[in-house]
This record gives structure tokens, sequence and C-alpha cells, in this order.
């Protein structure tokens, strides 16, 4: 009972401070993209790179700025693990090999931070400081900057501008994620985590042997992984390991800065709209409510799973701790990986290959749903924008009226562009997995080596994780080899960067549209109906999607 309290009292906790911090900060970023003076720093970084600030891009141009970005991102992180032997705090590190380096260096850059190998093992203080955490800054803000590019859509008019992605970025960088970072590694480093440049060092443990224990830039690293909703572990263990989450009061800090920035991102883009006319603040209270209600069902679905653990070992046992921290519990477990899940973090306090098989089910289900609820770091906003577009879509469908949304039309254009957008993931998902259970001798590389229901899920879920951008994993999934590398790296690359591209064309055929007035027969998109319609068509389809693959793994094996 008292386990039960203390999880309750963790939960309001956490979303008492979420609720708090709502308003101020989701209206900060609105003004963050909004304003037009530039800072100090900022104008310097714009002079030296070559670019004008207060020039507006094309759809296509915006978009071209990201992938141009994103691929410099890649090859920049890619030299620097295979050249980390020769340069600085290197602590003995040898070059990553070539297919761990590319996969590496497409995870960071497209905000998922998969990781085939074990972080103090295998990357140099310099790869993890310069490469990784770096990256965790500037994929996260590639993010913010391309769901701000499709609220844009949504309230301009005639017009295919949509801003300019570089002050998107550096806004992002500067005023948002660098301030609360810096914050937020005082408070880790408070509550336990290290911070320092040391390399492997040698104690005596009580018993009279020795232990290696690593030391390292964790906080730094740590921080920045929950708030870009990344997750990359500086050790394989991730959250879980003492150094990266001693406490559970650590632990919930820590789930406090995945969530905080998806979700008040839905006051940011209702601010938006409120301020330019389009709309009002309570269409980003709708997509909060409709993020919100799915979250809940998951929280509360997994929780309950683990609380009721299942099969006779558990039971014996007296709780489903397999795979968990005793520090933090079912409950506290149960609540990180519903957050990382729900968003793209991906970060975890528990082994998820561990959980009950309706527990590790939901999780799963966390990603398939496209990791929308609240969903990654402005790739959860734009997400769920796309779903109430083609929840507007089908609705408009059932009654005979021509679908509208904030005025604007979804015509054969946009609802193609939607189509190709909501149908991406799946595809890699089943591909990659059908290909990786019909190869000869994949499914040895499994721990259980064998193709039973929970094999086929620990494959199912490094595709899921890997084309939704999550990066956690069912950790007895053996994924470095070459063809795990190369094809969860490609995954992970069509996985971010075909949306954006749909996104952005979506946004710049929005942003040419006038909008029509609203009339007694206009749908409100604002009201619980609203809500329930976009509820209703993100598990709907991805129900009828995903359910015979996920009949074949968690459910049967729950079931069995």
């Amino acid at each position: 009972m008292s386990d039960i309290v203390a999880g309750l009292l963790q939960a309001s906790l956490l979303f008492s401070i979420l609720a708090a911090v709502y308003v101020p900060f989701g209206d900060f970023m609105a003004r963050v993209y909004t304003g037009t003076r530039h800072l100090r720093v900022e104008r310097a970084l714009y002079r030296v790179c070559g670019i004008d600030p207060d020039a507006d891009q094309h759809w296509s141009g915006y978009l071209r700025a990201v992938l141009a970005f994103s691929l410099l991102s890649v090859l920049a992180l890619y030299l620097l693990q295979r050249t980390q032997q020769w340069l600085p705090l290197a602590i003995g590190m040898a070059p990553v090999d070539p297919d761990q380096a590319w996969n590496t260096a497409v995870s960071f850059a497209a905000n998922t931070n998969w990781q085939s190998y074990s972080g103090e093992a295998a990357m140099s203080h310099l790869t993890q400081m310069a490469g990784l955490a770096v990256q965790n800054f500037l994929s996260a803000a590639v993010g913010m900057a391309v769901a701000v590019a499709l609220v844009r859509g949504l309230i301009r008019r005639r017009t295919e501008l949509l801003g300019n992605f570089w002050v998107d970025l550096v806004r992002g960088v500067f005023r948002i994620l660098l301030p609360i970072a810096a914050v937020g590694a005082l408070l880790l480093v408070a509550g336990g985590v290290v911070q320092n440049l040391a390399g492997p060092a040698e104690y005596a443990t009580v018993g009279g042997g020795t232990q290696v224990l690593p030391g390292g830039p964790v906080a730094s690293q740590e921080v920045i992984k929950e708030l870009g909703t990344n997750g990359g572990g500086f050790f394989n263990a991730n959250s879980a390991h003492p150094f990266e989450g001693p406490t559970a009061v650590v632990s919930l800090f820590q789930i406090l800065l995945i969530l905080v920035i998806p979700v008040c991102l839905t006051r940011t883009y209702g601010t938006m709209l409120a301020r330019s006319g389009a709309g009002t603040r309570r269409h980003g209270l709708a997509v909060l409510a409709a993020m919100g209600t799915i979250f809940t069902l998951s929280l509360v679905g997994t929780t309950a799973a683990e609380m009721a653990g299942g099969g006779s070992a558990t039971q014996a046992a007296g709780a489903a701790m397999e795979g968990k921290e005793v520090r933090f519990g079912e409950m506290l477990s149960a609540l990180f990986a519903t957050a990382t899940t729900g968003t793209s973090t991906g970060a975890v306090n528990s082994f998820h290959d561990s959980f009950t098989p309706f527990g590790g089910g939901l999780v799963l289900l966390n990603m398939l749903l496209g990791e929308v609820t609240p969903g990654g770091v402005g790739s959860g906003l734009y997400g769920m924008l796309v779903l109430a577009m083609l929840a507007v879509f089908l609705g408009g469908l059932m009654i005979g009226r021509t679908p509208e949304y904030l005025g604007k039309r979804i015509g054969p254009r946009e609802i193609k562009l939607i189509a190709l957008f909501v149908l991406t993931t799946p595809a890699l998902v089943l591909i990659g997995t059908g290909i990786a259970m019909a190869l000869p001798g994949t499914p040895g590389a499994m721990t259980n080596a064998d193709v039973r229901p929970h094999g086929f899920s620990e494959v199912l879920y490094a595709f899921a994780s890997g084309a939704n951008n999550n990066g956690s994993a069912f950790a007895g999934l053996g994924a470095d080899t070459a063809f795990f590398n190369t094809g969860i790296g490609l995954a992970m690359l069509f996985g971010r960067y075909l949306p954006m591209v749909f996104v952005l064309a979506l946004a710049g055929s929005l942003a040419q549209q006038q909008p029509a007035p609203a009339t007694g027969g206009t749908f409100p998109t604002h009201k619980p109906l609203f809500v329930a319609m976009v509820v209703a068509t993100t598990l709907i389809i991805t129900g009828l999607t995903f359910f015979p693959a996920l009949a074949l793994g968690p459910l049967a094996e729950g079931l069995s």
C-alpha cells in the first residue's frame, strides 16, 4: 500500500508542476518564435555563417535547410567517432566500427539515440560531449523548428513562406534548450549525478576485491537527453545506472524534463493562433487533451500490468521487479516507461524487456501510435496536428462537408501528404521487422535464439523504436550486428526526415490558402467531440495497422 501511495504522490507532483509551468513556459516559447528582435550572440553567429535572419524561406527552401543541416550533422558525428582515438580526452578508446559509427551518427542526428553499444566502453569523453551531447541540442531544435513551421502554415495566408529555419534553430538552442539545460544539470549534480572528466578508475570493494568505476561528463548529457527527448545514455544501463539516476527524486525530475517541452508546446500553438487571429488558445488545449487522454490510458494500463505481475515466478517474488531498480519500484518505473515511449525519448530507468507481456506491449504501442502522446520535442506537436487534420477529413466524409481545419481546406493535395505522413512509419516498422525475421540466422542475434513471441516482440520493438525515433529497446535483442546497425539506421533516417518532408510540404500548401470564414455549419475543432474524434482516429488507425503484429508478439505472449 505504501508503494501505491508513493506512486500516486509522485504522479500528482509531476502533473502539478507541469500544470504550473504550462502557461508561462508555453507563452515564453511563443514569444521566442514570433519575436523580431535578435540577441547579440545570435546576430554574431548569423554574420559568421552568412545568414540573413530577416529573410523568410519558401517551404522548399526551409526543407532544404533542414536536410542539409542534418546531413552535415551526420557526417560530422561519423567523422568524430572514427577519429576519436587521435583526439583529446580519448581515455584509451579505439575508433568506433564503421557500421556502428554510421548507426550512431544517424541516431543522434535524427533525435533517436538508439545505442547498440555501451557508452562508457565505446565513446571517448570528447565524443560524448562534442558529438553526442551537441547533437542532442541540435536535433531537438530541428524538431521544434519544423513544428513551428507547420503552425505558421496554419496561421499565414496567401503565401508559401514559413519563416527562417536558421533563426528558428538558433533560437531553439540559445533561448530555450541551453538555459534550461544549464540549470537542470546543476540540479542533477546536486542530486548525485556524476559530472567530471575522469577516466575509469579502480577502487577497492568491501569484500577485499577491486572494481573499475567509470567517470565522465554525465549530468550535462543527462539533462539534454531528457529535455530534448533524445534518450541516449552515457552508460549502457541508461537512467537506471546509479551515476545517471541515483534516486527516485532525480528520476522523477528526469520525467519532468522529458514532458515539459512537448506538453507546453501545445500552449505555444494556442498562443500563436490567438495572437494571429487564426484561432484561440482552446485549440491548443484540445490538442493537449487528446494527447493527455491516450497518455493517461497507457499509464494506467502499464501500471496495472506491472502491479498485477503475471506468472508463478513473479507471484512468488511478490512483485514484477525483474529489470527494475528497487530505489524506483514498479509505479515510478511504469511512469518513466510511459513518458519515455509516449515521447520520442527512449531513456529508461528499467529494462522494458523485463516488463510483463502486457506492460511491455503497451510501451511498444505508445511508439506505434506515432509517439504523439505528447510526442517528441516538436515532432509530437506536428504529428498530432496531422492526425487532427486527418480526423477532420474523416469527419467531413461522414457528414458530407468539405473538411476544414482552422478555416484551411483539407483538399486532395493535403490529404495525400497526410496519408504519406501516416503510412511512412508503419511501412518502415513492418517491412524492417519482416525482413529481419525472414533472413536466415537473424533470430540468432536474440539472446533467446528463437522465434517465439517474445523474440518477435524484441525485433518489432527495435524497428518501432528506430522508425519512431525513440531509441529505447527490449534489451534481450543483440542489435550490434551489421544487419541491425544498417537496417535500423535506415529506419531512423527515413522515419525522421520523410515525415518532415511531408509536414513542410503540407505547411506550404496550407499557407497558400485564404481561410474560409466560420459559419453555423463549421465543425468546431476545440471542443470535446473533436478531442474524441482525434483520440479515436489515432487509436483506430494504429490498431488496424499493427494489430496482427502485436498479436504475434506481446498479445500472444501475454495470453499464453
